[in-house]
């Protein structure tokens, strides 16, 4: 296990068409949350040996849009260690999009990630 402050776990996915929810192919903030949340069970896991439950999140910034055909990377990162709290930070960050214009299933590796999404919460876990 590693508790120390610091520590970080990203996920990588891609983001498929059916989550679409807006015109222009958007997609609501909740998927980006929802992979917060699975982050940080796995940040829980490899700290503390437990999966931990969520307590809240302190702040939430969607800063740019997420799009259907993105593939994303959400990190955890431990900032605070109390008796059985842990404060984490999250990004969500875009690393390749759809080129539609380009062809139908046309993409691009973007020279530079886009953050989509930034938050800060907190995670319980078991005392030891």
């Amino acid at each position: 296990m590693s508790l120390v402050e610091g520590f970080s776990v990203t996920h990588r996915r891609y983001v498929p068409y059916s989550h679409a929810h807006y015109g222009g192919n958007l997609v609501d903030g909740a998927y980006g949350l929802g992979m917060f949340g699975d982050v940080a069970t796995e940040l829980c896991i490899r700290t503390d040996g437990d999966e931990g439950l969520f307590a809240g999140y302190d702040s939430v910034q969607f800063v740019a849009p997420l799009k259907a055909g993105d593939v994303v990377e959400a990190t955890a990162t431990l900032t605070r260690i109390g008796t059985r709290s842990r404060g984490v930070t999250f990004e969500l960050r875009v690393t390749c999009r759809a080129t539609p214009s380009k062809g139908a299933s046309a993409a691009e590796v973007l020279p530079e990630p886009i953050i989509a999404t930034r938050a800060t919460g907190t995670v319980v876990v078991p005392q030891a």
